[in-house]
């Protein structure tokens, strides 16, 4: 503990979470946010934005894996996939083990692109370089409200949804109707959904509840990421297809991949979709629908 120094997060108004420093590797203000790239003792190389943790070196791959495999191997015939945000390219590199044909990422701040492949490789492990993918820097907002009934899949990989910050208009009930109508007739959506830890519900339980305001099947689902130090949410939606989806189905066409992943299978998968009851009563009960102008308080 001598000579200790620290990295300090707030998560919530009454909780903050604390990492050993060892190393500022890259500290960089884009018009945008705070880019960071710091080595800590336990998580290795961490990226964080506005200096909340994004990924780590030492779990990225559970977040990771979490976020893309369940939407895409329950969606069919996947040929074209969007990925807003997710600018390490981790998003990005797990997508692409599945034989699409073309994957955009729509990222608004570019500068999280270059530092991620100069200081984070092993994130993308050179995902930016394969000619299936087109890089666009632009709102990934107004970039989906430019397009209709394209994308089979839609990887929501954007940063919480801190009021008044730049993925804010992200989380609302106007952009998820978007989405819909950017999705084929059998599309499929997924979004990272914030903590779904039990004293810090408010935001997960929001946005899955605005999200049953649009689909007509939401799925929400939750796996431990160390590094946030809380179970996680996410939320797969469907205009179509019912999420609950066949354990046979998974397990026919995860063989292709299954040696190339180091958290998901079909255990993982069902432990993420089996939410405890607290989780479950609050989502029943206590939801507020996310509008542009919603006066609901992130942080």
């Amino acid at each position: 503990m001598k000579n200790c120094k620290w990295y300090i997060e707030q998560t919530s108004e009454d909780e903050i979470i604390l990492h050993s420093l060892k190393e500022i590797i890259y500290s960089e203000i884009s018009p945008y946010q705070r880019i960071e790239v710091i080595c800590s003792g336990n998580l290795g190389r961490c990226l964080l934005l506005d200096g909340k943790m994004q990924s780590a070196e030492a779990d990225e791959f559970i977040y990771h894996e979490a976020l893309v495999h369940p939407v895409m191997l329950l969606s069919e015939s996947v040929e074209r996939v969007l990925i807003a945000g997710g600018g390490e390219g981790a998003t990005l590199r797990e997508v692409l083990k599945y034989p699409v044909k073309e994957v955009v990422m729509v990222e608004l701040d570019e500068l999280v692109i270059k530092t991620a492949k100069r200081y984070l490789p092993e994130w993308h492990n050179g995902a930016f370089d394969d000619p299936r993918v087109r890089l666009v820097i632009d709102d990934a907002r107004a970039y989906i409200e430019r397009t209709k009934n394209y994308f089979d899949v839609i990887i929501i990989d954007l940063p919480e949804p801190a009021e008044g910050g730049p993925a804010y208009l992200l989380y609302t009930k106007e952009f998820y109707e978007k989405v819909k109508e950017a999705l084929t007739e059998k599309g499929m959506m997924v979004t990272q959904s914030a903590s779904a830890s039990v004293n810090n519900l408010r935001v997960f339980v929001s946005i899955v509840t605005t999200l049953k305001q649009v689909f007509p099947y939401v799925k929400p689902y939750i796996a431990y990421i160390p590094s946030f130090f809380a179970p996680w949410g996410f939320a797969l939606v469907s205009k179509k297809i019912n999420p609950e989806g066949s354990m046979a189905k998974i397990n026919e066409k995860i063989v292709s991949i299954k040696d190339s992943l180091k958290f998901y299978d079909i255990d993982a998968h069902t432990a993420m979709f089996c939410l405890p009851k607290h989780i479950k009563k609050a989502i029943e009960t206590e939801g507020v629908v996310i509008h542009d102008d919603s006066p609901l308080s992130f942080y």
